[in-house]
């Protein structure tokens, strides 16, 4: 288990936006045009706006808990990150949206149920909450930055920049809010019984959101369309066995984001997409190292 603050651990805020390059995504822009794997890519951009706006609120309310420097720098690192992140996925959206995806629906649903859980639990179980999810996204970040199949069945190539960026900060910042829900005397008891509920409460979650937006599609009631999508994605890497595995080793009693060392996988997605020819440069305004 990891004790301290990595020093090595950068977080840096990229000014950068997809919004221009999205504009042309077709309606079922997964691989193949694949019907349930665009709809559900669509539905997790659907939360990401105001959950990542949750989890600034909930790191930022123990910021001034944080006094190891390096871990601050980190911080404000995180905050930054996830802005950008709230920001691209709602420009995403707004396309999606055009395209009859109900996704505003489902950010609408999102923040009334984020402002309930705000308001009624104190803000330890927040952070908690926010712990979790990470441990979420930075699972299926290193599935996409590590599996090609995985990236492969984001499918539009403007789509896949947008999660493969998303999934390198996600691995960049990955311990963050667990080691401030650390400092502020969150209890082994409280992280794992939160995450035990959101593991439920995501995938019961999703699925209704996946089922109502494919309910709303035309494409769905084409004769044999959704039962080849569905074999597709029951022999996907995201629903591999692997993956349940490493998800549910959150609730290991010594678990610590990084005993999974990502550290050259990181170092190599940063030159492919930000070194001195990546292919990412040209969507960046400016870059805080």
């Amino acid at each position: 288990m990891t004790t301290e603050t990595r020093t090595d651990r950068k977080v840096p805020t990229r000014r950068i936006s997809f919004e221009e390059s999205l504009q042309a995504v077709p309606k079922h822009f997964a691989d193949d045009g694949d019907l349930i794997g665009s709809h559900l890519m669509a539905s997790l951009s659907a939360v990401f706006p105001d959950g990542e706006d949750f989890f600034v609120r909930s790191v930022r309310h123990f910021r001034d808990a944080v006094s190891d420097p390096e871990l601050k720098v980190q911080v404000s690192g995180f905050i930054g990150q996830e802005a950008v992140h709230g920001r691209e996925h709602r420009a995403f959206n707004d396309h999606l949206d055009q395209l009859g995806y109900p996704v505003k629906t489902f950010e609408r649903f999102t923040k009334r149920g984020l402002a309930i859980r705000e308001r009624l639990l104190p803000a330890t179980s927040n952070l908690a909450a926010t712990a979790a999810l990470e441990h979420f996204t930075a699972t299926l970040a290193e599935l996409i930055l590590t599996d090609p199949e995985a990236r492969g069945m984001i499918g539009d190539p403007a789509v896949t920049e947008l999660f493969v960026w998303h999934a390198l900060e996600e691995s960049e910042h990955k311990a963050v809010a667990f080691d401030v829900y650390k400092i502020s005397g969150g209890s082994e008891r409280l992280r794992t019984f939160t995450m035990d509920l959101l593991t439920f409460g995501f995938i019961a979650g999703m699925t209704v959101q996946v089922i109502v937006s494919l309910l709303g599609d035309r494409e769905t009631y084409r004769r044999g369309r959704l039962r080849r999508s569905v074999k597709r994605v029951a022999r996907s890497p995201f629903v591999s066995k692997d993956l349940w595995r490493r998800l549910r080793d959150y609730n290991r009693p010594d678990f610590h984001p990084d005993d999974y060392d990502t550290t050259d996988l990181v170092a190599s997605w940063r030159a492919e997409l930000f070194g001195p020819d990546g292919t990412l440069v040209d969507k960046l305004a400016t870059a805080a190292a």
